[in-house]
This record gives C-alpha cells, sequence and structure tokens, in this order.
C-alpha cells in the first residue's frame, strides 16, 4: 500500500484548530491489520532482506531513474510491515527506543509511524520530528528534477492558530503564483481558502480545509484564495490550480551597490540536484565582478536542507581550499550496532570531506569548483532553515571560517538519512547524527544568532520582514547584516524592530524539503 501525499503533508504542518496549539502528543491506532499468524516473536528480528520487495502490490516493469527491473515480488502487508520493523531496528538511530509492535496488527500506513522513539525533550517537543514516508515516484521527482506539486508559492504561517497569520514568502519564477491574474508576491497575506476564514476559523473541519489549499496533493487540482496584497487596502479573489512546479532553488544573485563594501548577496532555497549547477554558476557570477566581493550574504531563511554533498560543495566554494583542505565538513555518526562500518554502503565509515569538485548532481562529475576564499559568511536564518542548510554553518564553523548569523533560531535537525524504496513507498527515519571537524553535532533546538555556548553565533535577533521584496537592501534581515559587515553592531533596520513571534513560523511544505541526505551511489567523497 502506497502512503497518500495529503497523509504525509498534514503529519508535517497541520495547522492549528484551537485557540493555541498544544505540544507532542499524536500517533496513530492500531488494529485493523493483517492477523498475527507472522510468527512475531518480540525482540526476535530476521534481517531486513528476508522480507525485502515482498509487495502487497508489486510494480512491474523499470525504474524510471535506476533504469533496473523492479525488485518486487509477490506478499503481504505483513511481509512489508516485517520488513519495516527489521529495518528500524537495524538502522534507526535510536532503535533501542523504538517499540516492538506486532506486525500483524497493522495496516502498512498505520505501522511505520509508531516505529520511532516517543522521548521528548528539555521542552516537551517530540525527540523525532523527522520520521516519514513518500510515494517513491514523488519523492525521485522532487529529488532529481526539483519538481513538486503547488503553485509556485511559499506559504509561512506566522501564527498558526486562530487568530491566523498566513502570508506569502516568496514565489517561483514561471509558475501560477507569479503569472496573472494571480500576481502573488512576497508579503501577501492569505484571508480566506475556499470559502474558510483562514485567520478565525477554529475548528478541525476548517483547519482541513485550509492545509488542502495551501498545500494541493495532485496536479490540475484547484483552490479560491481571499488575498490581501502588501499595502492593499482591499482584499482580491484568486484562484490556483495545482501544476509540477519546477524549483528554482537559487535566485537574486547580485553584489549590492551602496554599501561602502563589496558584498554578495544569494537567495538559496532548496538543496536539490538542480542546485549543484545553480550554485556554480552563481559563485562565478559573483567572482565575475569587477572588484572581488569582501563578504557573502546567504539568504536561507526558508532552506529546508537536502543533499548533504551540495552542501559541502557550498562551503567549499565560499571557504576555498585554505580552511578545508584535508578537513572533514561532516561525519555520520550511526547508532551503537555500527560504530565503524557504514550500515548502508557496508564501507567504513568516513567522514563527507569539503568536495573540491562536482559531484554530478546537475553537472558533469569531477569539474574544479569555483571558489570565493572567504573568511567569514552571513547567513540570514529563520525557524525555516533546517537540516542540510544548518549543515553548511556547522561545517563551516568546524574548521574555523566565522559564521555570522542573522535572523532567527534555525530549526534544529543534526540529523539524516538514506531515503529507503521498499514496495513503491520511500522511507525516511532517521539514521545518523552529523558533527563537524571539531565533533560539534548538538543542536536539536537550533542554532540562535548572537547567543551563548555551543549551539549559537555572533549575530543580531532580527524577525523576518513580510514588507520588502527578499534582496532588497532595505529589507530587514539583508539590511542589519550589510550594517554588521561594515560596523559589528545590530543596527535596527527601516521597518524597525517587530516584537516577538508568538511562535514559531511553519512553512507550508512537505517534509521532503527538511532532509539531511546521503546518497547509497555516491562517488567515493573527494
Amino acid at each position: 500500500m502506497r502512503v497518500p501525499v495529503r497523509h504525509a503533508m498534514l503529519v508535517a504542518w497541520t495547522l492549528c484548530a484551537a485557540a493555541a496549539c498544544g505540544g507532542g502528543g499524536g500517533g496513530y491506532g492500531g488494529g485493523g491489520g493483517g492477523g498475527t499468524g507472522n510468527g512475531w516473536t518480540p525482540g526476535v528480528f530476521l534481517p531486513e532482506s528476508h522480507w525485502a520487495a515482498q509487495c502487497a502490490a508489486p510494480r512491474s516493469g523499470t525504474d524510471p531513474v535506476t533504469h533496473q527491473p523492479y525488485p518486487d515480488v509477490a506478499g503481504t502487508s505483513v511481509d512489508e510491515n516485517n520488513w519495516q520493523r527489521s529495518w528500524t531496528n537495524d538502522l534507526y538511530l535510536w532503535y533501542s527506543e523504538a517499540p516492538d509492535l506486532n506486525p500483524g496488527n497493522y495496516t502498512t500506513v498505520a505501522y511505520f509511524p509508531l516505529l520511532k522513539t516517543s522521548a521528548t525533550d528539555a521542552h516537551g517537543q517530540p525527540k523525532d520530528k523527522f520520521h516519514f514516508t513518500y510515494p517513491t515516484s514523488t519523492w525521485e521527482a522532487l529529488a532529481t528534477a526539483g519538481m513538486n506539486v503547488g503553485y509556485g508559492a511559499q506559504f509561512i504561517v506566522v501564527q498558526p492558530a486562530p487568530p491566523r497569520k498566513i502570508l506569502v514568502a516568496y514565489t517561483e519564477p514561471g509558475s501560477p503564483a507569479v503569472m496573472a491574474p494571480a500576481s502573488l508576491a512576497r508579503g501577501a497575506s492569505v484571508l480566506s481558502v475556499d470559502g474558510v476564514d483562514a485567520v478565525n476559523a477554529n475548528d478541525q473541519a476548517s483547519a482541513d480545509t485550509i492545509n488542502a489549499g495551501l498545500g494541493p496533493a495532485t496536479v490540475g487540482e484547484s483552490h479560491t484564495f481571499s488575498i490581501l496584497d502588501q499595502g492593499a487596502a482591499t482584499p482580491r479573489v484568486v484562484t490556483l490550480q495545482a501544476v509540477n512546479v519546477t524549483d528554482v532553488p537559487v535566485q537574486d544573485v547580485m553584489v549590492l551597490s551602496g554599501t561602502g563594501t563589496n558584498i554578495g548577496y544569494m537567495l538559496f532555497n532548496d538543496q536539490l540536484a538542480t542546485s549543484e549547477a545553480a550554485l556554480i554558476n552563481a559563485v562565478n557570477t559573483l567572482k565575475a565582478n569587477p572588484t572581488p566581493i569582501t563578504d557573502l550574504v546567504i539568504d536561507i531563511r526558508y532552506n529546508g536542507g537536502g543533499f548533504l554533498d551540495i552542501a559541502s560543495e557550498l562551503a567549499y566554494m565560499i571557504a576555498g581550499a585554505g580552511p578545508t583542505a584535508g578537513r572533514t565538513f561532516e561525519l555520520q555518526q550511526f547508532n551503537g550496532k555500527h560504530p565503524s562500518t557504514n550500515p548502508v554502503t557496508g564501507s567504513p565509515i568516513a567522514p563527507t570531506p569539503f568536495h573540491t569538485i562536482t559531484q554530478g548532481f546537475s553537472t558533469t562529475a569531477g569539474q574544479a569548483l569555483p571558489t570565493l576564499d572567504l573568511p567569514r559568511v552571513f547567513v540570514l536564518t529563520t525557524s525555516a532553515t533546517c537540516s542540510a542548510s544548518e549543515a553548511v554553518m556547522n561545517g563551516l564553523a568546524g574548521v574555523g571560517v566565522q559564521v555570522i548569523q542573522i535572523g532567527s533560531t534555525t530549526c534544529g535537525k543534526p540529523y539524516g538519512f538514506y531515503p529507503q524504496d521498499n514496495c513503491g513507498t520511500t522511507y525516511f527515519s532517521i539514521e545518523f547524527q552529523g558533527a563537524n571537524a571539531q565533533g560539534f553535532s548538538t543542536y536539536p533546538d537550533g542554532f540562535t544568532p548572537g547567543g551563548s555556548g555551543g549551539a549559537s553565533f555572533p549575530g543580531c535577533v532580527v524577525n523576518d520582514d513580510f514588507t520588502r521584496a527578499l534582496g532588497d537592501p532595505n529589507e530587514s534581515l539583508l539590511y542589519v547584516a550589510t550594517h554588521y559587515a561594515q560596523t559589528s553592531t545590530c543596527a535596527i533596520p527601516p521597518a524597525g524592530i517587530a516584537p516577538p513571534a508568538p511562535s514559531a513560523s511553519i512553512a507550508i511544505r512537505s517534509p521532503l524539503r527538511e532532509m539531511r541526505l546521503l546518497r547509497r551511489d555516491a562517488a567515493p567523497p573527494r
């Protein structure tokens, strides 16, 4: 059985229907699944290979990515559950904290969400917030081509409980969101979705309608929005139809003028395969400036992560060979069953280095990467900055490159995984924790600007400013960053210092865009 896209998305970002959002909780009930004749013995696990590709609905034909025949054979949902159980016991970072539940008592969809730790952190939040599945075809479309179903507008829920505040954070060039008559732009507020009051509705049915409109599941799906544009006095009605949107991961590459120095800027939203070529082009554009840039501002406030190898490439292109030669970008630490051997590849555990050549995601592998050779970098962050984007910050700090953080605390995901397909569903379960060259990996609550301690960087706390376009020199985060580059002080931006947000903002995106991914078929590290 394949897991519906809608189900996985709602696990990640369901809006609060009540007046306030509570902590933890949730979960799935048991029952309803395949009987108990599967020979289940608590604490006894056959290798996952014993159950692999035994499918209730086996696929036929050839995998469009690997170009190999699907390995599926006829099986049952209990066989699929047994594979999940053994795979979790072998690879899950906190396998000893995962419950051992009878695979015959659950449907395939209901079983996997239970196979994780129920522990909470010091703040009462789930220890594991990143456990999900997706149809393999959906995952492959996003990972390899940057394609996902949507309108081309990234929505941000600044306040998830009524009175809600849902804004457009940015748009994808050429997408339905930016084309007339929609013409959405950063800062536009969503007032209603399909006739439901998106600001004040406080029942679950209304929240479900809002979620369905903000995150469409299928191509061709249409939803109607009441939109109040930034600076407008009267709302307007917009109908958006979902398409396969190709993300443009790097935008607005420029050298800022009028700052007294040459400060490069780029908006970097996703670390997908297409990001490799886009980042190289961005660095080459900045290098081509008649006067070399003295600083770089990377706007990763909405970057949820992606491939760790691309994070490594970017970090090398920022710092150059000086501080990175022969150094560790990130070392993967697996569970205690696998102290020295990578359990997925079977190779000795070796750190991901700072890649000096292209890895072949969207370019020809083996080409020398351009470098900016900068001793410091400014990063613009919010709570939507996650996973592999945090790895860029941590990896550079590990080799002595100064990271200056402007914005707010990041999401806190020092964890990652190898995506694993079985029977047409790709499973994402935390398998490792990533440490930099100094061995630091403890930031489950995120990196904080201007704080003290290991999980912080010098910089300034600044709330996200939706009154100006990204890349506008007077936009609050960028304004503070450029002034800090010249004065080492936190300036007051033109929009002023807004009061702290009542809760961390939520990016309306699937879990597929909040990841730190390794590739089992990657070339040897370089």
